[in-house]
């Protein structure tokens, strides 16, 4: 089992860990609800450097992107970063990804935890493109809420702009960041060698930022509307069902172009939703769903800690014309409304 080279910090502050994609991370360190309260508030830290990142560099890497992912990197400059999908022939999602582009020919691709090697070998396969592993050398800290770019500015003397890399100099050392994260909130993630990561990080919780675990990071999330790999996403889900069209630019060709072309001529069978509970109940993951029209299945769920009620994200097959639906939990059939994310920032 992997370890983050901040484990031992995260220890002294408290956190209980849990195993995820390979890792040992901190799951949490006081309350979920006081984590995620502290992100949409103020401001929390993350540590998420079990994620994947690699730089792809080379004459062939701005081919390989095009050819490889759904988005069209050429539609940005450097100093950006672009939301992408990695598809299979038939469409599916092998996984999401998060470019940030330094300058040409120099890109830093971030996968999912799990993926990582399978995403990295395939570029390095592509030709003219080099590929160089970017865990075993940095830590990677989510800076995220309110707060979080007046934080980084006082700390590192700027912050990130949204979508957008940034390179600052701290203890004379530079840090990569972007204006990029997963929670709904505004602020960065910040690339470092590991031992200046740990000064930083202390740095942050003395400045006032809260440790946030995993947990509080998925609740976030969700709150915001996100769709999380392995849960909301596979390789059997195409960007058109989960809602992902922005992500995909048919202008270029690209793995899977044809199939989802074919998708979009007859329409998708099946639609990702977002629904808001009218009475109590937590849905979960794998809970039925049911429309007037058809039926489904939560893909992700959980009470919001903004909204105080449960809330959640379901495949429903045919996608539904209304605005209801109910959700079964347990041994009753809840009622809940069709919504659509971010969840947080609904007037009740």
């Amino acid at each position: 089992m992997n370890r983050s080279p901040l484990h031992d910090l995260h220890q002294g502050l408290g956190a209980k860990f849990v195993a995820f994609g390979g890792w040992e991370m901190p799951v949490q360190y006081t309350s979920v609800l006081a984590e995620h309260r502290a992100v949409r508030t103020s401001c929390g830290w993350f540590d998420v450097t079990h994620l994947g990142r690699f730089e792809l560099s080379g004459p062939g890497s701005e081919s390989a992107l095009l050819a490889l992912t759904s988005n069209n990197v050429t539609s940005i400059d450097p100093g950006r970063t672009q939301y992408t999908l990695l598809l299979n022939e038939s469409g599916g999602i092998v996984d999401d990804l998060v470019v940030w582009w330094w300058q040409p020919e120099t890109y830093w691709v971030f996968p999912n935890a799990a993926n990582h090697d399978h995403v990295m070998a395939a570029f390095a396969a592509e030709p003219g493109c080099s590929v160089r592993d970017l865990r075993s050398e940095s830590v990677l800290i989510a800076v995220q809420g309110p707060e979080a770019a007046n934080l980084l500015e006082t700390l590192l003397g700027l912050a990130p702009k949204r979508f957008r890399t940034a390179t600052a100099t701290w203890e004379g050392v530079e840090v990569r960041m972007a204006g990029t994260g997963y929670t709904g909130e505004r602020g960065g993630e910040v690339c470092v060698e590991p031992d200046i990561g740990e000064r930083l990080v202390e740095a942050l919780v003395s400045a006032g930022a809260t440790p946030c675990g995993l947990a509080a990071r998925d609740t976030l999330r969700l709150e915001a509307g996100l769709p999380l790999w392995g849960a909301d996403l596979d390789e059997g889900t195409t960007p058109l069902e989960a809602g992902l069209d922005f992500a995909v630019d048919l202008g270029h060709e690209f793995r899977g172009k044809s199939a989802l072309e074919t998708e979009l001529a007859r329409g998708v069978s099946r639609r990702l939703i977002g629904f808001v509970l009218e009475d109590k109940g937590i849905p979960r993951h794998g809970y039925p769903v049911r429309t007037s029209e058809g039926e489904g299945e939560v893909t992700s769920g959980n009470i919001s800690p903004m909204l105080d009620t449960g809330i959640g994200l379901a495949y429903v097959s045919p996608p539904p014309s209304g605005a209801e639906l109910e959700v079964q939990i347990r041994d009753r059939w809840v009622p809940a409304r069709i919504a659509e994310p971010p969840f947080h920032r609904e007037k009740r």
